[in-house]
């Protein structure tokens, strides 16, 4: 990641703005072991409360990583019960990084979001409905079959 992510300006540009980033060799004591560290990279998105919202675990290419973290903010804000916060980060990673590993969570989480947000059950079985649809082999269309019945 040293060599082709991190050092890419949008990666540098969107860390910069959105995320306070600390780097610890994954051997660092005791936060190693207390949030359990075994393998680098490994990429953690905290609250501002110390708790993990989300994890990645090994290389990301920059076009990769964005979105990645895209989507752990949006886990914070949907963890902290800000779903239109949450919304609108997961609509923004679905706009610029449509083609991206992350979309199939992103609709999964765009899906569920809705739910709790207004208690109604559509979104989440139009959430299953977009992942079949676009992302028939993903673990998040599995993730979401029960919705189908909704």
């Amino acid at each position: 990641m040293d060599a082709v992510t991190y050092p890419n300006e949008k990666v540098i540009e969107f860390i910069n703005n959105n995320m306070i980033p600390v780097r610890l060799p994954a051997d660092a004591k005791p936060w190693s072991e207390d949030f359990n560290v075994n393998w680098t990279p490994t990429i953690i998105t905290l609250g501002a409360d110390g708790r993990e919202h989300h994890r990645t675990l090994g290389f990301l290419a920059p076009e990769e990583l964005i979105p990645s973290l895209m989507l752990g903010i949006a886990k914070i804000y949907f963890d902290a019960g800000q779903f239109e916060e949450s919304l609108k980060g997961l609509a923004a990673l679905l706009v610029e990084y449509p083609k991206s590993d992350a979309v199939p969570e992103a609709i999964y989480l765009q899906g569920v979001n809705r739910y709790k947000n207004t208690h109604e059950a559509g979104p989440l079985k139009a959430a299953y409905e977009r992942l079949l649809a676009e992302h028939a082999s993903s673990e998040w269309t599995k993730k979401a079959y029960p919705y189908r019945l909704l």
